[in-house]
């Protein structure tokens, strides 16, 4: 007879496009002579159906093909075929996926697991996990999925089945492509790759490559994603696999839909369309029409868009697609949604949760109760509303449950738009209290799990958001105002303020049109870090005292400082650093050159961040300047440097308020409760060795960016001097040069009471964990400490403060969850307090800052009051707030 080989079915983004189906080898069974007749007969019967559901499913007949492989797995089991049996079984559970029923999918892939694990056929195994992977993976229990997947991996790999290696690594990337790990699905498309060119494989090469063009899709790089189609449908066409050739224009229309090229997006959908129509896939097809109504969504012609999912939802329905017919039903919700058609988007996208519901999607169910919550949000339903998306909150957080960090991080990604359309609903209905719940329950979620791991008395308990209540005793506990930001759309942004007391404020703040927080938070960094950036952006700067020029007559080679500027007669007062004091000398402003630097290039945005994220609640934070004040902000506000924004009359936000911040107010408590349990005592009676200061290691060879050839960064002589003078005020030996390896600091890493890294640091803003520390290299490591390192090491550290002392140390992969970095990895290890720059620091007014701030620390337990001091005695020396204001403290200040 003909089995259906068990093959693993290959996941494209988006199009779910699935790999043909394999004919396996003909099979004789040995009967004994008297049944053999009835026993052939009944066998060459099971194999016509079996054959018949084959072709039916070609051609999209999902539901005529479950009847020909049920009436197959009776025969089968009659006549005690168990091969027969278990393929029949297992294609039954491959078109219930196709169909949507995932539940049931799995519930047949287990009875075929058990079935070839008892004849022991390791080959057919390996593809039934796979497939019970993928059916897993589409009801969103990634975890299981991957298991599945690394299962089948394995078995591949000890039988020697190459091209059965290269399928499960596909699985695995486009599993981690979901979760976005982009680096790890990336690398695992890539070994999938080597292997079907090693042996041979194009049908194999170009699904890799399709695979790779999704990832590159998922990360924004959409030159790239085009680039990988092309090759992938270029060897398909060669080869003549025209349903492959239709996935790949599909997938290049989507690519083009995010590029914002609708026109290429279109054409190449069409062309999906018509061979979809050509071949039989009426699958195809109805995806093909789904994704042209996508594109006209884009396009803003909702007539046509409407009409192009209705067609898909017609093809779903009639071969029985449940889950296509969810997903469609939702798509031509969210068009009717676009048109401001409400009711009829509300009617579809209830069908579509309906069905979600039925078949057990949990993913497709938080996907339409969200989108169904935002449609009654706009209708005007502010009740509904607000129950349905807090019924999507609690699905898609149930999604997030078991999941290792990095999956937690990358699923609420594509989640958060749920906490943030709540938090509008329930400020539309004036219940300010409740939506700063939701603003801290949708923040730092995954952090939050890993800090109470490392608490005692917290790491058997289930780890809860805060409630309003502890909302309050946290900020009466820290004694500090609290301010939280929530950005809940492009153009309004929610602060509240919590009092020392607990009393709670509330403000909502419009942006102007066409004004991007993003902006102005990366132009105002830009401004203090590249004077020349910052002006090439203004047209005009006026003049004004500190800047350095130069004249139109110069014959000095070092610049002028202007000491007064007299506007009304358009005389400056002008002096030469060598000069002595109080000797200057007139000029015209016209006869100035070029502005070769200023302090106050900055001025203009950082007042208007000024303005945006302060004046809406300065009458709101303490008017005395030593309370504490932490900040909580939310994704591009992380890189905010709040002691160098500016009021109306240039006073810098340091000079009336001690700062710190916070990824959340529950990390702000759980840092407080780590804080406390760190053993006082122990300190007191520990050895002068208990501190760890680096500084200026022989640095390494580091690769700036993937690609390029690795580079030896410069030396930091004032990092060395830095160092040095630190562990002088803490009583121990530096570790410098070739003795600051990463060896070596990993062995006094765990027991360190404070720790201080004055160095170089690198910064990775893909995933964030590849931001690192350089160290002097030996021969067992290679002098990258990353925060992946950090967080692999699974120690608690005792350290109560961590300095690091470096460039981009708080900077990282921006997401709900926080910075995701050097400092999330230090905290996660149970670091309470730390202090991180926000930019490239310059290497001797970072030296003299680090100086202060361990000098002030001799004086008081108060970390952020000893960072304000340094701030405000350095800025004095240097006004320019590119030497004084890059670093933050994070956590807590005692």
């Amino acid at each position: 007879m003909k089995y259906l080989r068990l093959r693993l079915i290959i996941l494209l983004a988006l199009l779910a496009s699935f790999s043909p189906p394999l004919l396996g080898n003909i099979l004789t069974l040995f009967l004994s002579p008297e049944l053999a007749q009835t026993s052939e007969r009944r066998e060459a019967e099971a194999d016509r159906l079996f054959d018949k559901g084959m072709e039916q499913s070609k051609v999209s007949q999902f539901r005529e093909a479950l009847q020909s492989w049920q009436r197959a797995l009776t025969i089968y089991r009659e006549i005690g075929d168990r091969k027969g049996e278990a393929y029949s079984l297992g294609n039954l559970g491959n078109v219930y996926q196709h169909l949507g029923d995932y539940k049931k999918a799995i519930e047949f892939h287990q009875q075929s697991l058990a079935i070839v694990r008892e004849i022991g056929d390791w080959q057919d195994e390996a593809g039934s996990l796979g497939n019970l992977g993928i059916a897993y993976h589409f009801l969103g229990d990634y975890q299981k999925a991957i298991e599945n997947f690394q299962q089948s991996l394995a078995i591949k790999r000890e039988i020697g089945d190459r091209q059965g290696e290269a399928g499960s690594l596909n699985n695995l990337g486009n599993a981690y492509n979901y979760l976005g790990n982009y680096p790890k699905a990336i690398e695992f498309h890539q070994q999938s790759l080597a292997i079907h060119r090693d042996i041979g494989d194009w049908q194999g090469v170009a699904n890799s490559l399709a695979n790779l063009g999704n990832v590159y899709n998922s990360l924004g790089d959409y030159p790239k994603a085009i680039e990988k189609h092309q090759q992938s449908l270029a060897i398909k066409r060669e080869i003549g696999d025209r349903q492959g050739v239709a996935n790949s224009l599909g997938n290049l229309g989507i690519a083009y839909n995010y590029l914002g090229d609708y026109p290429k997006a279109i054409e190449n959908l069409q062309q999906t369309l018509s061979i979809a129509r050509e071949i039989g896939d009426r699958f195809g097809e109805a995806n093909s029409l789904n994704n042209l109504g996508n594109a006209y969504n884009y396009l803003g012609d909702y007539p046509k868009a409407i009409e192009f999912h209705q067609q898909s939802l017609i093809i779903a329905r009639a071969i029985g697609n449940r889950q296509g017919e969810a997903h469609y039903l939702a798509y031509l919700g969210s068009a009717y949604s676009s048109q401001g058609d409400y009711p009829k988007a509300i009617e579809n996208l209830q069908q579509s949760l309906a069905i979600a519901r039925e078949i057990g999607d949990r993913q497709g169910e938080g996907i339409s109760l969200n989108n169904l919550g935002l449609a009654l949000f706009k209708s005007g339903n502010l009740n509904q509303s607000e129950t349905t998306l807090t019924e999507a909150m609690e699905v898609r957080e149930s999604l997030r449950t078991n999941l290792k960090d990095t999956h937690k991080i990358s699923l609420f990604e594509q989640q958060s738009d749920t906490y943030r359309t709540l938090q509008q609903v329930l400020i539309a209905r004036n219940k300010t209290d409740a939506a700063l719940e939701i603003a801290e329950r949708g923040r730092a979620r995954a952090l939050t799990e890993l800090l109470a791991k490392n608490l005692p008395s917290k790491s058997n308990s289930p780890v809860t958001y805060p409630k309003l209540e502890e909302i309050k005793q946290i900020a009466r506990q820290q004694n500090a105002t609290l301010v939280e930001y929530s950005l809940v759309s492009s153009q309004e942004l929610y602060i509240w303020v919590i009092q020392p007391t607990g009393s709670i404020q509330f403000r909502s703040v419009q942006l102007p049109q066409n004004t991007s927080l993003k902006d102005l938070v990366t132009r105002g960094r830009a401004c203090i870090i590249y004077s020349d950036q910052c002006r090439s952006d203004t047209n005009q700067i006026l003049l004004d005292q500190g800047d350095l020029v130069k004249l139109n007559d110069d014959q000095f080679d070092d610049p002028w400082q202007i000491v007064k500027v007299n506007a009304e007669e358009g005389i400056l007062t002008l002096r030469l650093f060598d000069w002595e004091e109080g000797v200057t000398i007139h000029r015209p402003i016209t006869d100035v050159k070029k502005i070769i630097d200023s302090p106050h290039f900055h001025r203009q945005r950082l007042q208007k961040l000024y303005q945006l994220l302060i004046q809406p609640i300065s009458d709101l934070l303490p008017s005395d300047p030593n309370a504490h004040v932490v900040f909580i902000p939310q994704e591009e506000l992380f890189y905010t440097p709040f002691p160098a924004l500016q009021d109306e009359e240039g006073e810098f936000l340091i000079k009336k308020h001690t700062i710190l911040t916070a990824p959340s107010i529950k990390v702000l408590d759980l840092t407080h409760q780590k804080a406390r349990e760190q053993d006082k005592k122990q300190w007191k009676a520990a050895k002068k060795n208990s501190s760890l200061v680096v500084g200026n290691p022989t640095m390494p060879k580091v690769r700036l960016l993937p690609g390029e050839k690795p580079l030896v960064l410069p030396q930091l002589p004032w990092s060395e001097d830095e160092a040095r003078e630190i562990a002088f005020l803490l009583g121990v030996q530096p570790l410098i040069g070739e003795q600051a390896t990463e060896t070596a600091i990993l062995q006094q890493l765990e027991q360190a009471r404070f720790i201080h890294f004055a160095t170089h640091g690198v910064l990775d803003e893909i995933t964030g964990l590849g931001s690192a520390i350089l160290l002097a290299s030996s021969p067992t490591d290679d002098g990258l400490l990353s925060a992946e390192e950090i967080l692999k090491l699974n120690i608690t550290l005792k350290a109560e403060l961590a300095v690091l002392s470096a460039c981009n140390t708080g900077q990282g992969r921006i997401t709900g969850d926080g910075v995701i970095g050097l400092s999330r990895a230090l905290i996660s290890a149970g670091v309470p307090s730390i202090v991180v720059s926000l930019w490239s620091v310059s290497d001797s007014p970072t030296a003299q800052l680090m100086i202060r701030f361990y000098q002030n620390l001799g004086n008081t337990t108060d970390k952020a009051q000893a960072l304000r001091q340094a701030m405000l005695t350095t800025m004095a020396e240097q006004p320019n707030p590119r030497d004084w204001a890059a670093f933050t403290l994070i956590g807590q200040a005692n």
